[in-house]
């Protein structure tokens, strides 16, 4: 695939998780792998679909700054440097700016005009509630 193809393939994932729309399954190759921290790795469209549920049942909204997306491509891999922010269940918005910036960094690879590989890194405490790491590692004062 070419790069300009690769990054539009990509960009679609984003723009339809934001969007809520279910068809972003048929952007992955049937045994696609998986990597998002604490739900570990996972191989197929089966498992990526239990990530979405399990990770949206917290979430009442989700967005990603596409716009402003740091995009590396080699080869049919591409890694994306972004913020990302939403709303959780409880009405919780992030990131909150103080103590998370909604940065994340995502790896994928890209066959048959297909995701064949997603590795997502983030912090996955997105409304800063780990309060122990947070006092750990944190230079900004609770």
């Amino acid at each position: 695939m070419e790069k300009n193809s690769l990054i539009t393939l990509v960009k679609a994932y984003f723009e339809k998780i934001d969007a809520g729309d279910p068809t972003y399954i048929d952007l992955f190759h049937d045994e696609v792998t998986f990597f998002f921290p604490k739900f570990g790795d996972a191989v197929g469209k089966q498992a990526l679909l239990e990530f979405g549920d399990k990770i949206g049942s917290s979430l009442n909204s989700i967005w990603h700054d596409i716009e402003q997306f740091n995009f590396i491509v080699s080869g049919n891999t591409v890694v994306v440097e972004g913020q990302e922010g939403g709303v959780m269940r409880d009405g919780t918005k992030w990131p909150d700016n103080h103590i998370s910036s909604g940065r994340f960094c995502s790896v994928f690879e890209c066959n048959d005009n297909l995701i064949s590989r997603m590795y997502i890194y983030v912090d996955p405490d997105f409304p800063s509630r780990d309060s122990e790491r947070i006092a750990t590692l944190s230079r900004v004062t609770l």
